[in-house]
């Protein structure tokens, strides 16, 4: 008889949740993790920490430059305490992980604290222990990409990755991130808005891959607006650390003419990679494909019975919100239910200021399957975001055109996070632009401006 009927490997957004999924349905569970404290790169490292930089600086650029006092609120002295700032960072982070291990004791989930490195199909080994179950989830996530040649120095505080970036002990004078991605542009604003000059170094010729292409040119332009400087389509080949300084040699991604720049901190976040290493999944009968990824099936199951897995170890996008509700889907199949995940249907969030926001097809993506129309709402015109004083943006609905059905919605907007979710819920009904167009929205808020942009798809719009 085996120890467990499920071992989930990682406790991070998918396999926390799954863990607690798992136990909730009656299965004797527990969970590997190696880290002090439970919640993955997302709690300790990723998304939350980098919120709660996110709000404390938005605050103070806010209070800083005086945009307040348009709104009749004035600050005669202001000064940035860079440490309390931190200070309420890891404050957030600790009370978010210390969550977890509450609902780990509360659901019975027994936590197996190390790394965890398979010895057969069934079995694993933690620190020296053996320890079998009928089912294994892995969940270990990913880790930031390197890129070669260069090597981060967390520590050093001079070449960075997002971890680092997270801790700098003062505002650097010149901040130059490797990649033009969410991760970089998220980090870049923090630093930026306490006083950095930030330059992106952007191989693609555009900013955020994968986005919508308006989002991306829109996104580009509000950016630059503050104070950003992009250098597109360049390559990095090279960074040097003299002293305190970082000399970073660039050139054209076509090829031509080197140049340097000096910098005081360099964030390289050029991507991340899945964490199959040190699993010894060949010992399960597990291989990883190209990209490094474990393959699964429709409901997760790996090409060896009985393991499963889930999140950034698999293919799709590596977010968090899609690792838990995998996380959820596979403990309720392990457990005999039928456990579901519309990966058509999942948002992401980029969250700057303005906060960018999609959810289904882009546009380009929608148009090479075939025809469609496109709604689209400038923030401008609507009363809550004019009354706020936050004019950037837009709100776009990508729809069929035979069937009307949304294919894809996309926002920039200062909530934009949060009206997405509202896109998301349509589409997960099969909804069509005239259904978002003819549900009531309370006024005034920002979320009018989704109901006018399915409106404008039939070219309808009230405010514009």
């Amino acid at each position: 008889m085996a120890d467990f009927d499920l071992i989930v490997i990682g406790a991070g957004p998918g396999g926390y949740v799954a863990a607690i999924r798992a136990a909730q349905l009656g299965l004797k569970t527990a969970c590997v993790e190696s880290r002090e404290t439970l919640g993955g790169t997302c709690l300790n490292v990723g998304c939350i920490p980098s919120k709660a930089m996110l709000h404390a600086s938005e605050l103070y650029s806010e209070a800083a430059s005086g945009a307040l006092a348009k709104l009749g609120v004035k600050i005669d002295k202001i000064s940035l305490d860079l440490d309390t700032m931190h200070a309420q960072r890891r404050d957030a982070v600790k009370g978010l992980t210390g969550g977890i291990e509450f609902l780990f004791k509360k659901n019975k989930v027994e936590w197996i604290k190390g790394h965890a490195a398979f010895t057969s199909a069934n079995a694993i080994e933690v620190a020296g222990k053996s320890y079998t179950a009928d089912n294994f989830i892995i969940a270990t996530g990913s880790s930031v990409t390197p890129l070669p040649g260069v090597e981060v120095d967390n520590a050093k505080g001079i070449v960075v990755d997002s971890t680092g970036a997270l801790e700098l002990p003062k505002v650097p004078d010149h901040l130059v991130v490797i990649g033009g991605g969410v991760i970089g542009l998220e980090l870049g604003s923090v630093w930026r808005r306490l006083g950095a000059k930030v330059t992106v170094v952007e191989y693609l010729d555009q900013i955020l891959p994968g986005m919508d292409g308006d989002v991306r040119k829109e996104a580009n332009k509000i950016f630059k607006k503050q104070g950003f400087e992009f250098k597109l389509s360049t390559k990095v080949t090279g960074v040097q650390v003299k002293g305190k300084k970082a000399i970073l040699t660039v050139e054209p991604a076509a090829g031509g003419a080197a140049e340097t720049i000096e910098a005081d901190c360099v964030l390289v976040s050029i991507g991340r990679k899945p964490n199959t290493d040190g699993l010894a999944l060949d010992k399960a009968g597990l291989s990883v494909n190209a990209r490094e990824q474990i393959d699964i099936d429709h409901d997760f199951r790996t090409s060896v019975p009985g393991i499963w897995a889930v999140g950034d170890v698999v293919p799709g996008p590596m977010l968090a919100h899609k690792a838990e509700d995998e996380g959820i889907a596979c403990a309720e199949n392990v457990a005999g239910l039928t456990g579901i995940i519309n990966h058509d249907v999942i948002p992401s969030v980029v969250y700057t200021w303005p906060e960018i926001a999609g959810v289904g097809l882009t546009e380009e993506a929608a148009k090479a399957k075939g025809e469609v129309k496109v709604g689209k709402f400038p923030m401008l015109a609507n009363s809550r975001a004019k009354t706020n004083h936050e004019p950037d943006g837009f709100v776009k609905v990508i729809s069929d055109a035979a069937t009307d059905r949304v294919l894809g919605v996309w926002c920039i907007a200062s909530v934009a996070g949060t009206m997405i979710a509202q896109a998301a819920q349509a589409m997960e009904f099969g909804a069509t632009s005239e259904d978002i167009a003819y549900t009531c929205h309370a006024h005034p808020t920002h979320s009018e401006a989704l109901k006018e942009a399915a409106m404008a798809v039939q070219g309808k719009p009230i405010h514009m």
